[in-house]
């Protein structure tokens, strides 16, 4: 066999570093010379999963060398690492002991959270899903370690987003003066969900650019030697180093604040990354790290659709395309919402929609397009979204925030002392209201009836189908006071609509069927559910049950509640959202203020928190909601209740 044979015959193919991987103690054995081939496999390990299930690829695909490094250098658990969102934690997963057949089925029901979550594992040192929260958690964390007199490191691991989030800089501010030892990661890749906006992201634009600053950072000593006068302030220290930079270039905002700051670096540089760590463990102050990070890195698809990949659907991993839909699907809500809203906004220019760095999930992606002066997108900031459109209102515009429900929760005060309080004519479109399923607890909207229920002047409604959404947009803007429409996540009911959107009469529900023994007053995509049962209670139980489209839980149709109330055995809310404080909680204080004593069966989320899972009819099915439980309940509750009546004329 001579030479040239012995060359081109084929290498038998290295031994899986990943599969080796048990725990981040496994990773330390690996030499840092081998550290890009994990990196690597890696990669194919989340695109091959995420192809199937869906999820964050992109933000995952970007920090691949960061959290190989992190767990090269520290050590988890007793070291804390705390990542904002925690939607790019799929790599850490991987190398805590989750690279098991549960991790193939992440986001999926039984298998791995899609974030953070304090009761999957150990090395999960604090659980997330929405942005800007590391910083303050990392210093709580910090702090509390310095009271306890421990020597472990807390790890800050935030993206440049986080920035725009208010609670992100009240924790700089109080970083110094809460703890002596902090370790501040900055994943830049310029964006969020869609790419970064506003002042921040130029201020990190012009860290990243400023030669005079990278060969400061990079060679400050050598620098000051052909300074004249540099060689004295080399003998006075790191101090007068700091100060001769300062001559030359601004200090960081993190330097104004106290923080030593180190960047920016090749975030996709394991080496690199390693020795800067390693430096911060030493560090006798709060220390930011400016890692360059590329979102989507290694698939070129990701890199070319970044805000599609940041969370993604079920997808083809050699194109990148998704995967086939059944023919016919309807359109998703938010569209229908982003394309009537761009409609609306064509007529009166006094319209304007703002969304806190979603356009694409939101729909408003449609405004941006269509009428960009008429859009604004302030960044992850939704108190600033709130108080922002309160200010546009005051100045006779009409602005249409859409914000999905969880993150509208962070809004709360603006929308209470500055929106409702002053009755500014405020539209709040909460997508995802319900449950987002495959993202969890940490995502589901179901709690926004509740925490808007109590507040005056509000109005809430929730459509049914499509067509009605467009009639709730219409008369929304069409309402000068504070309104708020929830709607669930994906497909809508594929109905058609009507070219005209209607004036609804705020309040007023809609019966859709008469019942003489069961009235089902349903919110939502539930008044579908409402349907079915109806048919199903006649068909096999021979019961009249009348179905009535609630469409607002605040004003509630009190005249029509009560004629009904006096017509039927037994009433039934369905809401897709929590019990307490919900849509039935309302009902039923309209039945105590009228001293009607009629049996009602609530039909919504329990008093938990809910879990991830494949799809919504999984969840439904374990809480007991499904349209079998329902059923069930509803004819037990029915037959008791006539059961007491008959042995109270007897």
């Amino acid at each position: 066999m001579d030479d040239k044979e012995t060359r081109t015959r084929a290498q038998p193919p290295k031994a899986s570093l990943l599969a080796h991987i048990g725990s981040p103690g496994d990773l330390k054995n690996i030499a840092v010379a081998d550290l890009p081939r994990l990196a690597e496999e890696i990669r194919e390990r989340l695109i091959s999963v995420t192809s199937v299930n869906g999820g964050h690829l992109g933000p995952n695909l970007g920090v691949v060398e960061l959290s190989i490094a992190l767990h090269h250098v520290f050590d988890s658990p007793n070291d804390s690492l705390v990542f904002d969102v925690a939607h790019q934690g799929y790599v850490h997963k991987l190398l805590t002991g989750r690279n098991d057949g549960r991790f193939s089925t992440i986001r999926k029901t039984g298998g791995y959270s899609g974030f953070l979550s304090r009761a999957e594992s150990k090395h999960d040192s604090y659980g997330a899903g929405h942005a800007g929260t590391a910083l303050s958690a990392a210093l709580g964390m910090a702090t509390a370690r310095d009271l306890l007199g421990g020597d472990e490191h807390v790890v800050a691991v935030l993206g440049d987003a986080a920035l725009t989030c208010g609670i992100t800089m009240e924790a700089l501010n109080n970083v110094t003066q809460s703890t002596r030892q902090l370790i501040v990661i900055l994943n830049d890749n310029e964006w969020s969900i869609a790419r970064n906006v506003g002042a921040m992201s130029k201020y990190l634009t012009e860290l990243i650019t400023n030669p005079v600053y990278n060969r400061l950072h990079e060679d400050l000593e050598s620098f000051l030697k052909i300074v004249p006068g540099g060689n004295s302030l080399i003998k006075l220290g790191g101090r007068a180093k700091v100060g001769a930079k300062s001559m030359m270039v601004p200090s960081s905002l993190f330097e104004k604040y106290g923080l030593r700051y180190l960047g920016p670096i090749d975030g996709h540089d394991i080496e690199l990354v390693i020795k800067n760590l390693e430096f911060a463990r030493h560090a006798d102050r709060p220390i930011v790290i400016h890692l360059i990070t590329t979102k989507g890195k290694g698939y070129d698809v990701a890199l070319k659709q970044p805000e599609r990949f940041h969370g993604t659907s079920p997808f083809d991993p050699a194109s990148g395309k998704p995967k086939a839909t059944v023919s016919g699907t309807p359109p998703n809500y938010q569209d229908v919402f982003g394309k009537a809203l761009v409609k609306l906004a064509r007529k009166d220019k006094m319209i304007v929609g703002i969304t806190a760095a979603m356009p694409s999930g939101t729909g408003l992606g449609h405004l941006a397009e269509a009428l960009p002066e008429q859009f604004f997108d302030v960044g992850i900031a939704e108190e600033h979204a709130a108080l922002f459109a309160a200010g546009l209102a005051t100045k006779g515009f009409h602005p249409v925030c859409a914000i999905y429900s969880t993150f509208l929760q962070r809004a709360v005060d603006p929308i209470i002392h500055d929106v409702c309080l002053q009755n500014l004519p405020v539209t709040f479109c909460m997508d995802r209201a319900g449950l987002s399923p495959n993202d969890g607890p940490t995502h589901h909207g179901v709690f926004d009836i509740a925490y808007l229920r109590c507040i005056p002047n509000a109005i809430l409604m929730q459509p049914k189908d499509e067509d009605e959404l467009v009639d709730m947009l219409h008369t929304s803007v069409k309402t000068a006071k504070p309104t708020f429409i929830r709607f669930p996540r994906g497909a809508a009911e594929g109905v058609k609509r009507k070219s005209t959107p209607a004036l609804l009469p705020i309040g007023e529900a809609e019966v859709l069927r008469k019942g003489s023994d069961i009235a089902i007053w349903a919110l939502g995509p539930m008044v579908a559910e409402a349907l079915r049962i109806s048919d199903h209670l006649l068909l096999h139980e021979g019961l009249a049950a009348g179905v009535v489209n609630a469409r607002f839980s605040k004003p509630i149709d009190r005249d029509r509640l009560l004629e009904q109330a006096a017509e039927v055995g037994l009433l039934v809310t369905m809401e897709d959202h929590v019990l307490s404080g919900g849509f039935g909680s309302a009902v039923l204080e309209v039945l105590q203020d009228a001293g009607v004593h009629l049996p009602v069966e609530r039909i919504g989320w329990p008093d938990e928190f809910v879990d991830h899972g494949t799809n919504v009819d999984i969840l439904r099915t374990a809480h007991g909601i499904s349209f079998e439980d329902t059923c069930r309940r509803v004819i037990e509750r029915f037959r008791r209740q006539d059961e007491e009546s008959v042995k109270a004329i007897l």
